[in-house]
C-alpha cells in the first residue's frame, strides 16, 4: 500500500484519522481534522478510501446522528425504578481514560494498569461501603473482561453484565457484600 501526501488515513490501534501532510521514508506525518499533527510509522496506518470514510464517520463519538439517537433514547421514561439513596460507582476502564498516552506501553502494561485501577476501585468501594460498582470495559476481544472476572472472583462480590440499555454489551456490574 502506497501512502502519499493528501491521502486520508486512519491509525490502526487508535481512533485517530486525518490527512497525510509529509512522507519521510517509513515515517508519515498526519494532521487530524482538529489541526493536531502526529508522526507514525507506515505500518501503523491504513489508507481510507472514499466509501470507507463514509462508513467510518459513524464511529466518531461526536457524530451528530449518534447524538440525535442518544437524545431520543434519553427522552423516553425508564421502566426501572431507582432507589433514591443508591450510590453507583462507575469506573471507565478504557485505556484512554486512564492515561494520557499509550505510546511506550505494550498490551501487557495497559492491561495491568486497567486491572490495578479496578482493584483500587473495589478496595475503595469496600472501605466507603459503596454497594454497587459498574466497570465499563468495552467489548473488544474480551481479554480485559475475562481478567476482570478473574480479579472479581478473589473478592466477596457478586457480578453480572450491567444494564444493556444504559451501557451496551461492554460493562460489568458488581454488587459488593458489606459486613
Amino acid at each position: 500500500m502506497r501512502i502519499e501526501i493528501g491521502d486520508k488515513v486512519a491509525v490502526l490501534d487508535d481512533v485517530l484519522k486525518g490527512r497525510v501532510v509529509e512522507v519521510d521514508g517509513k515515517n508519515i506525518t498526519v494532521q487530524t481534522s482538529d489541526g493536531m499533527i502526529y508522526r507514525f510509522d507506515k505500518s501503523e496506518l491504513v489508507k481510507i478510501e472514499i466509501d470507507q470514510h463514509e462508513l467510518t464517520k459513524f464511529s466518531d463519538i461526536n457524530n451528530a446522528l449518534l447524538k440525535e439517537k442518544a437524545n431520543e433514547n434519553q427522552s423516553k421514561k425508564s421502566l426501572f425504578k431507582k432507589h433514591k439513596n443508591e450510590v453507583v460507582l462507575e469506573v471507565d476502564l478504557h485505556i484512554n481514560k486512564l492515561t494520557r498516552s499509550t505510546r511506550n506501553m505494550d498490551n501487557y502494561d495497559m492491561l495491568n494498569l486497567q486491572l490495578d485501577v479496578a482493584k483500587k476501585k473495589i478496595d475503595f468501594a469496600v472501605s466507603k461501603r459503596i454497594s454497587k460498582i459498574v466497570f465499563i470495559h468495552g467489548v473488544g476481544e474480551g481479554v480485559l473482561k475475562s481478567e476482570l472476572v478473574r480479579l472479581l472472583k478473589k473478592y466477596n462480590v457478586k457480578f453480572y453484565d450491567a444494564s444493556y440499555k444504559k451501557y451496551g454489551l461492554g460493562a460489568t456490574e458488581v454488587y459488593v457484600y458489606q459486613n
